[in-house]
């Protein structure tokens, strides 16, 4: 279900935002509002760019139910100013000052910045600059974003009006409010808000100018039949019973019935929509509300017109002296239907803003109030009718007249500004007062004596009357027109030509001004017509100066204008036919000339191309060089390739402009600088390398060495395009060089050696510097190897993929690698079909099935005969180095170079501790250079140095044992165990064949030593313990550790305090082979 409302709610706004910055119908703009309120959606779901419920909670939220009603009241107020901002910014007309919201205004004090969010509205719409006096679009806005701003000012309309039905008790869903304001669930003493509430003049009279309901008063009874209540639960016509709200604006409470239209109308609405002299004489009814009629019968006897004064009886609908119609009503119902005596208010005919009624600036846009009824002041009364007898201060008095130096209109004295610009009464000078008899004067007409005729009416005040009225009515049609799309211009020129008949110019306009274009058209072509058929016979009797015809005559056929042509001849004509068609004739003419100027010689081609292009002559033009430009287009779009470019041409400028068109240079002498690289013997330069070069500097001798770089393998030279780099270095080699050298890695090397032909970098020991470097090195290689080369690279960046997965096995017969699922520890090679165990990786025995790997090696180690031979020989090719990258092993001893680079995945590590060696060190504060390693302290690489029988001592320390003797059947002097030799360049596998010392156990004195750190680095051993002071102190400097000597500090207690500084803080080697 909230999927469906969320979907109709989407529809309803996407179709009123069209309405709304597209100047619809305010008919459908205000049903899509009216729908949109209807919508049973809470707040924080409906509106998407405004923070309503944060709105409604921050502005909203009181004590009681009557002060939230005041809250909420308030608020709908500035969301009421708040649209007309936003309805200005999406109107087609919008104000001279659109780009600012001043905060000293005094509507925006009082009503925006008086509650919470409303300058975020103002943020929506795009007031995002702060200034020091209001905000402002930015510099780099030039035009508002209609759309947004038609979104946001649909959600303000909505939310206010949501909020007046709130107020009112008429809204369908309260619920949703009710669970933001508590208070509103409050029932106080003074009853629910009924319709019969008064409306403030500033709701009223302050709605937005395009959606004004005053634009509604010219428009058919028809338009509003189908209207219905926002409220109306039924679906019963408003013309067949009576609502409570009106059934125009669907806002305000009813206050009249009209009986010839069938309208249920509240006050403005009727005001506005009778305004019309077709409707006018319409006989309305006084509509009350249920209260109303409750608390007060039907007896208001009389009732005071507000703008003559007169009192009029209660069934009069229009004032009997005026004619205007009743506004509310004042009398025993004042305390219902508050009637104001004065207005204190006028609203901007320009931005639709309420202004105080002594302001003669509008606050926002301060443009002059454009000449409308001045307020009636407390200090001066409404002008009544002119009594039969003069009566001082009144219009008959002629002492009481005095004449705007402006405008010159007669004014009375008690106007204090003029009645038809509203400008000030400047510097009023006192006026003599003559003084009567009191027979004489007759300060309140006495009813029982019989007035005197009234006095002939001034030719000047005459004449000013309608200066007025014309004045006002032109205005009128201007603006009615400027909402059907007709200029001013010819509004006036139609009012002018249709005269002043009942027939309104925006409808002559649309009937007959066709017709009058085309009787303007026919015209001018007679007259050319005609013209030349003058020049024709004075060509044949005489000469120009015997005929009197101008010398120059036109050339080509007739003349056959556009509608747009004569239209614009017709305005600049004021309305003559006769004048337009000549002014056509003369405007054509210098368009023809102006063409001619510009090469276009076929005066006849020029006629036709400007009737094409209704006058315009850059349209002409554009039409004009179309046929010229077809070769170029034939050329352009043709499947044919572009021929090359001839740098020996011998127009330079005709190459330069090849140049120019084919490989967009940046300007034509860069063009020049490329001609001229080309045309040198000495280069031999290709025309895309030197284009390139060009495109990207333009210092000849930049361009030079950038098209002759070295090669540094095979050094011939190369263009920088030609060149390829790394992007570990800034070597560059040829890409022949390039492409030469990683084929041969590729099919002859490891993976590890696809490195920099020159500088040999990267260091790809590093795993993560090991992954990017060959995921930018792939793009590379993907372009200049062949496919089955670059198969071969991508199958061996797999394989070192595979490596790094746990479940990774070498064998350990064949060397073959595969990924291996089962769970138990005998696995079969698939390539050598042989078996071995995959936990300790030694050959499958028929003994080791069943029981644990120790247990096997004990098992050997005691019975069988080869395993007792070889000794500990045999022990350390069972322990010997393992790879801690990919895990092969090898039955090797450790002795000898630490440095062991694995010949499987070319991972190059200490083969004591397992750490890498590299040439780029991450450990901080290392100032070593060049390819090294950091050992542990229990490290063979530092062990190895210590005498046998310290290491005994160290063992012993710890109650480990050790073997001393030899094992028998050992060959005796020589030492068997297997270590990996440099022969002739290669790496080969052989016995080590040194010579033996008593009590090493049948081994040489390397090997047995690193027996012996076999044991300790199984048993976890730290030989700290054991070093001399100068070995200590020399660790704790290699592994950063504080050896500052305390004053008074005595050696014991020193190195002491060290050594367990250092046990503390540095930990044994974390990939030293442990006894498992």
């Amino acid at each position: 279900m909230a999927s469906t409302l969320s979907d109709q709610l989407e529809d309803i706004r996407c179709h009123a935002e069209a309405c709304l910055y597209s100047t619809g119908s305010v008919l459908e703009v205000r049903a899509g509002i009216s729908a949109m309120a209807n919508i049973p959606l809470p707040p924080s779901v409906k509106y998407c760019y405004i923070a309503a419920e944060t709105m409604i909670i921050e502005n909203g939220v009181n004590n009681n139910r009557q002060e939230t009603i005041g809250s909420l009241q308030r608020l709908s107020t500035a969301l009421n100013i708040l649209e007309k901002y936003g309805c200005n910014l999406t109107s087609s007309s919008r104000p001279k000052y659109w780009r600012t919201v001043k905060h000293n205004n005094p509507v925006f004090r009082a009503t925006v910045d008086a509650i919470q969010g409303g300058r975020a509205v103002l943020g929506l719409y795009g007031y995002s600059n702060q200034q020091p006096d209001g905000l402002s679009f930015p510099d780099e806005v030039v035009e508002p974003d209609i759309e947004k701003v038609a979104a946001v000012t649909l959600e303000v309309m909505s939310l206010r009006m949501e909020l007046d039905m709130l107020i009112k008790e008429a809204h369908p869903h309260p619920e949703f409010f009710e669970r933001i304001i508590p208070s509103l669930n409050q029932k106080d003493d003074f009853g629910p808000i009924s319709d019969a509430v008064a409306i403030p003049s500033s709701l009223r009279e302050s709605q937005p100018l395009y959606m004004s309901l005053a634009s509604l008063s010219q428009s058919s009874t028809s338009a509003f039949l189908p209207v219905r209540t926002a409220n109306a639960s039924t679906s019963t016509s408003i013309s067949t019973r009576h609502t409570d709200n009106c059934t125009i604006c669907a806002i305000f409470p009813v206050a009249a019935h009209c009986n010839s239209c069938v309208q249920w109308l509240c006050t403005e609405c009727d005001r506005l929509y009778h305004f019309s002299a077709e409707r006018a004489n319409h006989h309305r009814t006084v509509v009350t509300s249920s209260k109303m009629r409750k608390n007060h019968s039907s007896s208001l006897p009389s009732w005071h017109c507000t703008y003559c004064n007169r009192v009029n009886s209660n069934q009069d609908i229009l004032c009997e002296t005026c004619e205007r119609p009743r506004l509310a009503s004042s009398g025993s119902a004042k305390d219902e239907f508050p009637q104001p005596s004065t207005i204190t208010e006028w609203q901007c005919k320009s931005c639709t803003v309420v202004n105080a009624g002594s302001s003669i600036l509008c606050e926002v846009c301060e443009r002059p109030r454009l000449a409308t009824k001045p307020p009636a002041t407390p200090t001066r009364p409404p002008t009544p009718n002119r009594p039969s007898a003069p009566v001082l201060g009144m219009p008959g008095d002629p002492d009481s007249q005095w004449v705007c130096q402006f405008c010159t209109y007669v004014n009375y004295t008690p106007a204090s500004v003029c009645e038809m610009c509203d400008l000030p009464r400047p510097e009023p000078a006192k006026m003599r007062v003559k003084l009567h008899p009191p027979s004489q004067v007759r300060r309140v007409p006495v009813l029982s004596v019989k007035p005197k005729d009234p006095p002939m009416e001034d030719p000047d005040l005459r004449r000013q009357k309608r200066i007025r009225e014309e004045g006002l009515k032109l205005i009128q049609l201007i603006r009615d027109g400027e909402k059907k799309g007709v200029s001013p211009e010819e509004v006036y020129t139609g009012m002018r030509v249709s005269g002043y008949g009942n027939i309104l110019p925006c409808d002559w306009l649309k009937a007959e001004l066709p017709h009058l274009l085309d009787q303007i058209c026919a015209t001018a072509t007679s007259s050319r017509a005609a013209l030349l058929k003058a020049g024709q016979n004075q060509n044949g009797s005489g000469t120009a100066e015997d005929t009197g015809v101008e010398e120059e005559q036109p050339r080509g056929g007739g003349v056959t204008l556009s509608r747009a042509e004569a239209k614009l001849a017709w305005l600049s004509a004021g309305g003559d036919t006769e004048r337009a068609a000549r002014q056509a004739l003369r405007d054509r003419h210098a368009k023809v000339k102006e063409l001619c100027s510009l090469g276009f010689t076929d005066e006849a081609r020029c006629q036709e191309v400007l009737r094409q292009s209704e006058g315009e002559v850059r349209g002409a033009l554009s039409l004009l060089q179309r046929p010229l430009m077809e070769p170029f287009h034939q050329r352009m779009w043709s499947d044919q390739p572009e021929p090359p470019i001839d740098i020996n041409h011998p127009d330079k400028q005709h190459v330069c402009r090849r140049l120019l068109a084919v490989y967009d240079l940046p300007s034509w002498g860069r063009c020049e600088l490329a001609l001229s690289l080309l045309q040198e013997r000495t280069a031999p330069y290709s025309l895309d390398d030197v284009v390139q070069a060009v495109r990207e500097s333009h210092d000849r001798d930049f361009i030079r060495r950038v098209l002759a770089k070295e090669c540094p393998i095979c050094l011939s030279d190369f263009p920088h395009s030609k060149m390829q780099s790394l992007t570990s270095c800034q070597c560059s080699v040829c890409c022949g060089c390039f492409q030469q050298h990683f084929t041969i890695a590729v099919r002859d090397k490891h993976i590890r050696d696809m490195v920099c032909p020159v500088c040999w970098e990267p260091d790809i020991n590093d795993p993560e510097h090991l992954n990017s470097y060959f995921s930018t090195l792939d793009i590379q290689l993907r372009e200049c190897l062949e496919p089955e080369v670059y198969e071969l690279f991508h199958k061996k960046l797999t394989e070192q993929a595979l490596i790094k997965d746990p479940k990774f096995l070498w064998c350990s017969h064949c060397s073959y690698g595969f990924i291996y699922d089962g769970d138990q520890l005998k696995v079969t090679c698939f390539q050598c079909r042989n078996s071995f165990c995959a936990q300790c990786k030694k050959p499958w025995e028929s003994q080791h099935g069943g029981v644990s790997c120790e247990r096997y090696q004990s098992w050997k180690r005691q019975n069988d005969p080869e395993y007792q031979r070889q000794g500990l020989a045999g022990y350390l090719r069972d322990n010997g180095i393992t790879c801690p990258n990919c895990r092969f092993q090898y039955a090797l001893s450790k002795g000898g170079c630490m440095h062991f680079s694995c010949s499987q995945c070319r991972y190059q590590f200490c083969s004591g501790c397992n750490n890498p060696f590299h040439t780029t060190c991450a450990v901080i504060h290392c100032s070593v250079t060049g390819l090294h390693a950091h050992h542990p302290r229990d490290c063979l690489f530092y062990l190895r140095d210590w005498e046998p029988g310290r290491l005994q001592a160290l063992l012993q320390n710890k109650s480990v044992e050790f073997n001393t003797d030899t094992p028998p059947g050992t060959q005796a002097g020589l030492c068997g165990v297997i270590e990996q030799k440099d022969e002739g360049g290669q790496q080969m596998d052989s016995a080590c064949g040194a010579q033996t010392q008593p009590g090493h156990a049948g081994l040489c004195e390397k090997h047995y030593r690193e027996y012996l750190v076999s044991l300790i680095n199984g048993h976890s051993i730290d030989p700290a313990p054991l070093f001399n002071a100068n070995e200590l102190v020399l660790a704790c400097r290699r592994y950063q550790v504080d050896d500052a000597r305390g004053e008074m500090e005595d050696d014991m207690t020193y190195y002491t305090r060290i050594l367990e500084k250092l046990i503390d803080e540095v930990p044994l080697g974390d990939k030293v082979p442990r006894k498992k």
